[in-house]
């Protein structure tokens, strides 16, 4: 989809949104007459945030857009311009013009609609190949009008990036399974990027194997795919200076091991790298917007199958730390993963900070639903920061606790731990395991995604399936705290 600034209105055929700041009105569609105020009342609109109404004046159709009298400005231009999309995507209209004129939206707002608008139009449709007409995408542009001065830029500069990168993420995760695994993982992030000037380093299971990784290698010796580590440096700051260091989870497909899932619902396991999705993601955006900072992305990739030689309960790893580990339970692998990943990049990258992303726990899910991410944090400073990534970007975060009592849960009794511990208090047990291994000094963050890589339900930015959550907040996290 094409996303334009103009200074007016253009002419020819188009759809017309106009934005409606709540109960007041919009000048605008008060000019636009042809009876259109009683058209809305009688289809009960208010201008409450992504309410929608139309209606046609001279074969012209107006579509009235709420953004509410009481919502900041970011939060209405992202709810405007996706709401527009998702109104007129498959409507039979080919452009659409959002006009912004007497909203008094900034040039950051501004772009914001335009961001909004690019991330609601995409859609994956490389599989259907008997879509009726009525369900193609028509809309092919979107023109922005009374944005000012600036607009353009900030969308070009800070946001067309992100959109970029979002999409990467929602193609990988959204791909089945027998199309994505570790080794075209790595390729279709390689074909992606080229340009961009990442650098991209990837370790086979040898290398993995004599750097000791059993945790990691461990989880991937029951599957045929072989496993991968992805690494890929972005050096936008200063020579020499510590990186921040994104780390993702990338299991191509969790069948759970031989402690297998049941049979319903395990088809969705083909987003349990959505960890890994968002960390290419966020780092084709921060080389797609040449962010002055440096940023390495590792995603450590396999696939989790139950043959022969799958991994058994109750066998003791020795991860890459040289901590052993009992596997309690085989479906706990997402962890047994992150931690030699963890590990991999203290010592050989040796970040200022280190977050991870992944699709851990089904308890984190039963403890905030499909609303926000679980946020686990050795040091308050980061947290804060992350947190405020999180509301300016609106991938929503919730800080989840760490403590002592917890991490009792997790000893064994015939290794330094176990991979899980009891039912209760999983999501904070699985972040606990983690812990144990980050050196002294490093902070760092874990962010369960469980509950956000994937919706079954349609939000102002995306439509139903893969969502890009992290992308967002990780590119705005490193512009807050690694920017100059």
């Amino acid at each position: 989809m094409k996303i334009s600034f103009a200074d007016s209105r253009p002419a020819g055929d188009y759809a017309l949104v106009v934005p409606v700041a709540g109960k007041s009105g919009s000048d605008v569609l008060r000019a636009v007459g042809g009876g259109i105020d009683a058209a809305l009342r009688r289809q009960r609109f208010e201008g409450e945030p992504s309410a929608v109404a139309e209606h046609f004046i001279n074969d012209r159709r107006i579509v009235a857009i709420g953004t509410g009298d009481s919502v900041s400005p970011a939060d209405a231009a992202e709810k405007l311009g996706g709401a527009a999309v998702a109104r007129l995507l498959i409507s039979g209209e080919t452009e659409a013009v959002i006009d912004l004129t007497g909203l008094g939206f900034d040039a950051d707002a501004a772009a914001r609609v335009a961001l909004a608008a690019a991330l609601r139009g995409w859609r994956y449709d490389v599989y259907r190949t008997k879509l009726k007409d009525k369900q193609k995408p028509t809309l092919a542009q979107v023109t922005i009008v009374g944005a000012g001065a600036g607009a353009a830029d900030r969308y070009a500069t800070r946001y067309a990036a992100v959109v970029e990168g979002v999409a990467l993420t929602r193609e990988l995760v959204t791909e089945p399974a027998n199309i994505i695994y570790p080794e075209s993982f790595v390729a279709r992030v390689k074909a992606s990027v080229e340009g961009l000037g990442l650098e991209i380093e990837v370790l086979d299971g040898a290398a993995m194997a004599t750097l000791g990784m059993g945790a990691l290698l461990g989880v991937a010796q029951g599957s045929v795919r072989a496993p991968a580590m992805l690494i890929m440096r972005w050096n936008g700051g200063a020579s020499g200076e510590a990186p921040v260091a994104l780390l993702g989870k990338g299991v191509t497909f969790d069948t759970g091991g031989i402690s297998i899932k049941p049979a319903a619902g395990m088809e969705s396991m083909k987003w349990d790298m959505g960890g890994a999705g968002a960390v290419v993601g966020a780092m084709k955006a921060l080389a797609g917007r040449k962010a002055k900072a440096n940023v390495v992305g590792v995603c450590g990739m396999v696939e989790n199958m139950p043959d022969g030689n799958a991994q058994r309960p109750g066998d003791v790893v020795t991860s890459m730390s040289g901590q052993t580990i009992e596997v309690i339970n085989t479906d706990a692998e997402g962890r047994l993963v992150l931690c030699d990943v963890m590990t991999w990049t203290q010592r050989e990258i040796k970040p200022k900070v280190m977050i991870d992303l992944a699709t851990l726990t089904g308890a984190m899910v039963v403890s905030l639903g499909h609303e926000m991410a679980g946020m686990f944090c050795n040091d308050d400073g980061l947290a804060d920061q992350l947190l405020a990534a999180a509301k300016s970007s609106t991938d929503a975060l919730w800080r989840q606790p760490l403590g002592e009592a917890y991490d009792r849960l997790i000893d064994s009794p015939i290794a330094d731990m176990k991979n899980v511990g009891p039912r209760e208090a999983g999501s904070i047990t699985a972040a606990q395991f983690l812990q144990r291994f980050v050196d002294d000094g490093v902070k760092w963050a874990h962010l369960d995604i469980a509950g956000m890589a994937w919706s079954d339900k349609p939000r102002p930015t995306y439509d139903r399936g893969a969502t890009g959550f992290g992308v967002r907040l990780l590119d705005k996290f490193v512009e807050d705290t690694a920017e100059g």
